[in-house]
């Protein structure tokens, strides 16, 4: 196994890296393993022209910088993104630098009934659809690393963060897809890797059209036109922001949003292309019913997931269906209409404050939206809630003096923490939270029979209803319609009980 050296042409950095004749084939790029294990060089096969180079070069420098050098770059550049370091030439030919995968990013465990995939990359697409977890598929992955439906919510909050990111930067992805995403459902993680390809509109257009299923129906539609007619249309922002909803409905929900029971044509090819272009239907489209999938013809590898009739996207609740509704009702073929990321991150953070844990231990989802009813159900193992449920209906002090509601509800369970983002609508759920906005400000707890809230670290929490403020240690029972003021603090908020079950 022989070691060879490389050089930056733009940084002069070297880098070393092993040979063995035999590298992990890539698309486009040979992938090698560095000597200290810390990065691997990927060499492009083919030869760049100086715009592809200077593409590189962009990302690897300027890019890099904006996102190292800003507010929670850490976490981009850790968590979110394996974001290209540097730009190497070696016999003719140009490779990237990226740092290696987290260890969190390979399976441990493999499949259930063996260890075919023992050791390998966590594939976004090994979690998005439904035989992977079906508990009779011969090669499903083992439960141990499934994770729930929380663990699905912050995976999808990851992924908006990261294309919020770049379109901030002025950058999009040209093909934002399940291949180009590592998630690892235990610690709630998703990566965004391969980002060599990304667009810089008016500088770089896109080189690829993306992956099949998460194509823009008007990419799609215009793919046969050349590149340089004005009425192709080729990946942007716009089109990041058709992928990214479709990677989150799969991941939620574990079926692809447009490959319904419709056919358009006999000819399977002219057939996905229309199902996926010019005439692409949502399959919960509320009006028109013509590209639900018939239960009937799925097969038992696709069920329950399949079934919209059983689990349809409502299950979501509120926050994201309405969104869903936006990218592939309304703005399906109008790209303009479809909600940007920070849109669809915000409704996320907003739906895990209506998770309510299943009472079933045998549930495999564990968690499930709260569903408005006097008697929620769990949708997935049909567990019904047993006992009372608080719902808190938070509301924020208006110009005029009244508080006025948020459209944002905090559920209840025993031992869930109160954080700062809830008390006070000033200190935004994302990732530049402080270490401060992360300590717990009180914690929900059954105590004798009745639902309490107790102070923890909160130094104006009142008792709106009987005049009476809670100290810190004291504790405040939530019953019904009982007015409870978190904090007088601009921003502060009031919460108004609401007792279900």
């Amino acid at each position: 196994m022989a070691v060879v050296t490389v050089e930056s042409p733009y940084t002069r950095k070297r880098y070393q890296y092993y040979d063995n004749g035999d590298p992990k084939k890539g698309g486009l790029k040979d992938v090698y393993f560095s000597v200290d294990k810390q990065y691997v060089v990927a060499i492009f096969r083919e030869a760049l022209d100086e715009n592809q180079k200077e593409r590189l070069k962009r990302i690897t420098g300027h890019y890099l910088q904006q996102i190292s050098s800003k507010e929670a770059g850490d976490y981009y550049l850790n968590e979110v993104y394996r974001w290209p370091t540097d730009v190497i030439e070696w016999k003719g030919l140009t490779g990237i630098v990226v740092p290696i995968y987290a260890p969190k990013f390979f399976f441990s465990k493999g499949y259930e009934k063996n260890d075919l995939i023992l050791g390998g990359e966590k594939n976004g697409k090994w979690f998005a659809g439904s035989k992977f977890r079906n508990p009779n598929f011969p090669l499903r992955i083992a439960s141990s690393e499934l994770g729930n439906w929380m663990s699905y919510l912050q995976i999808c909050v990851n992924l908006c963060r990261g294309v919020k990111k770049m379109h901030a930067m002025g950058l999009a992805h040209s093909d934002l897809s399940y291949n180009n995403v590592l998630v690892d459902p235990i610690s709630k993680s998703a990566c965004m890797i391969d980002l060599d390809g990304l667009v810089v509109p008016g500088l770089f257009p896109a080189e690829v059209i993306g992956t099949a299923e998460f194509i823009a129906p008007e990419v799609m539609a215009t793919k046969h036109l050349n590149k340089s007619d004005p009425d192709r249309k080729l990946p942007r922002r716009e089109t990041d922001l058709h992928s990214l909803p479709v990677l989150i409905y799969m991941y939620l929900l574990h079926r692809h949003p447009l490959l319904g029971g419709k056919v358009h044509d006999l000819d399977p090819e002219t057939d996905n292309l229309l199902a996926m272009g010019e005439k692409a239907l949502f399959i919960e489209h509320p009006t028109d019913l013509s590209n639900r999938p018939k239960a009937n013809q799925l097969s038992k590898w696709e069920q329950p997931w399949g079934d919209v009739n059983k689990l349809p996207y409502t299950l979501t609740g509120p926050y994201l269906s309405e969104l869903f509704d936006q990218a592939f009702v309304k703005g399906l073929h109008h790209p303009a209409s479809r909600p940007a990321a920070d849109i669809w991150e915000q409704a996320l953070m907003k739906t895990s404050d209506l998770l309510q844990p299943c009472s079933n231990p045998a549930c495999e989802q564990k968690w499930y939206v709260f569903d408005n009813t006097t008697q929620p159900k769990c949708p997935f193992c049909g567990q019904v809630h047993s006992g009372s449920l608080p719902v808190l209906d938070l509301y924020f002090k208006s110009a005029e003096g009244a508080y006025r509601p948020e459209q944002h509800r905090l559920m209840v369970y025993a031992n869930q923490y109160l954080f700062p983002w809830h008390v006070n609508r000033n200190i935004l759920r994302n990732e530049k939270l402080t270490a401060a906005d992360k300590v717990p400000a009180g914690y929900f707890v059954k105590h004798n029979d009745k639902w309490v809230l107790v102070n923890q670290t909160l130094t104006s929490l009142r008792d709106v209803t009987e005049q009476a403020d809670i100290p810190i240690g004291g504790f405040v029972e939530l019953s019904a319609g009982k007015k409870i003021l978190f904090s007088s603090e601009e921003g502060g908020r009031v919460a108004l009980v609401t007792l279900v079950g």
